[in-house]
Parts: C-alpha cells; sequence; structure tokens
C-alpha cells in the first residue's frame, strides 16, 4: 500500500481526477503526477447519493497500477460499506466515506482500516461540523465539502470557513489519536485557496483549476504557494 509517509509539504495539493479528459483517464491520471502532486483524488458517485455517475474500482486499479503518489479515493455512495472492499483492494491509500451515508458509519471506518486502507470522513455543506466529532480518533483524513457533491466546476461555498476554522480548533485540541488530514473539495482555485488554508485546510482537492491549465505543474505550484502563504498568514 503506497502511504502518505513521504509527504512534507505545510499543504498537500490533490488534483480530482473527475476533470480529467474521460477519454484519457490514465493520461490524466498520469499527468497529475508529474506535475507534482502529493496525491490523486478520485471521486466515486452512485448515482444515488448523489444526481451522477462516475467510477468503479477499475479506475481506481488503473491508477494504482500506473502511479507512485498515494490515492484518495472518496465515496459518495448511499451504501459505501457494501464497496469498501473493493476500494481497498483496487489500491485506495485513504478510503473517505460521508457521515450522511445510509451505513453504520463508525462500523464501517473501522472497516476501512482493518482492509488496510486509511479511513476517512466527509461532511456535506449543509451538516454541521460537530457531525465529524464523534470520528476523529477513528480516521486520518476530514473531508469538508465546499460545494454541493455530484458536479466539478462549482463555485467555492464561502460557508465552508467557518467550518473548517471550528474543525482544525478541534482537531488541534484533541487529546490522542486525530486526523492527519483536514481536506477541502469544491471550488478550490488561486482565489480560495488561500482562504481555506487560512481556516485551517492542509489538504486541497482541485479540479477545473488544475485540468484545464496547459501547464498543471505550474498552476499546481501556484496553487500550493497560495495556500501556504495563506497558512502562514493564519499563524501570524
Amino acid at each position: 500500500m503506497v502511504g502518505f509517509a513521504a509527504v512534507n509539504q505545510p499543504v498537500s495539493i490533490w488534483p480530482s481526477l473527475l476533470a480529467g479528459d474521460f477519454g484519457r483517464l490514465e493520461e490524466s491520471a498520469r499527468r497529475a503526477q508529474e506535475a507534482g502532486a502529493d496525491a490523486l483524488h478520485l471521486d466515486i458517485m452512485d448515482g444515488h447519493f448523489v444526481p451522477n455517475l462516475t467510477m468503479g474500482p477499475d479506475v481506481v486499479r488503473m491508477a494504482r497500477r500506473c502511479l507512485k503518489i498515494p490515492l484518495s479515493v472518496h465515496l459518495m455512495l448511499s451504501r459505501p460499506d457494501w464497496m469498501a472492499r473493493a476500494f481497498v483492494e483496487a489500491g485506495a491509500t485513504i478510503l473517505t466515506i460521508h457521515v450522511e451515508s445510509s451505513c453504520d458509519v463508525s462500523k464501517t471506518l473501522q472497516e476501512i482500516r482493518r482492509l488496510g486502507a486509511a479511513p476517512g470522513v466527509a461532511v456535506n455543506p449543509e451538516t454541521p461540523w460537530e457531525a465529524a466529532l464523534p470520528f476523529l480518533g477513528d480516521v486520518e483524513e476530514v473531508l469538508c465539502m465546499s460545494v454541493h457533491p455530484g458536479f466539478g466546476g462549482q463555485r467555492f461555498m464561502p460557508s465552508a470557513l467557518p467550518k473548517l476554522e471550528a474543525l482544525r480548533r478541534a482537531i488541534d485540541g484533541r487529546a490522542g489519536a486525530r486526523p492527519r488530514f483536514l481536506a477541502v473539495d469544491g471550488g478550490i482555485d488561486p482565489a480560495s485557496a488561500p482562504r481555506v488554508a487560512a481556516a485551517g485546510a492542509n489538504a486541497l482537492v482541485a479540479g477545473s483549476a488544475l485540468y484545464r491549465e496547459p501547464d498543471m505543474a505550474r498552476a499546481l505550484a501556484r496553487l500550493r504557494d497560495l495556500a501556504a502563504g495563506g497558512l502562514s498568514k493564519a499563524a501570524c
């Protein structure tokens, strides 16, 4: 299993394959790695939990075969417990499920870890940040959605900022096991990146802002620098 042991950036950038060319997914996956991504993010949608269908375990398997970087796999599924094993076996490094899903969230997170992946938990824009609190000792990542999940290319929702701030306080104030990543997904671009980093996010999922650029490496480096700048200002 590829892990995050080598990641030493203050803010990690995870390009979202959802914004790649679906006719050339392997090429799109490789493009992220070559641009210097810390991980590749894959959005899995079931057409029920969200109104869209995207990728399955075979796409994760392809990415694991051709990449050396970690894979952040985000299950936007009503029943992630039914599919957790398939995605771990396909090569997920982090497997993230939603607090709003129709399963025993705590039991599913424990099963993900038992299967060999790092568990993560996500919260939708309408969901209070407190919904993640019961799971902070069980996960490696908390993912705060800054758009309504289901489609790429949406505008960043500023309402995510106070949620990130509250989650960062809760994570940093926690004794014992705590998430390594406070991630944010949705509308991340050069304008929003420093804002979410200042609010406490240390992993940024970006799709259109990276894949639409001819020089992804340059766009990714700029996004990382802007986010690091926001983090530095927050620390002052």
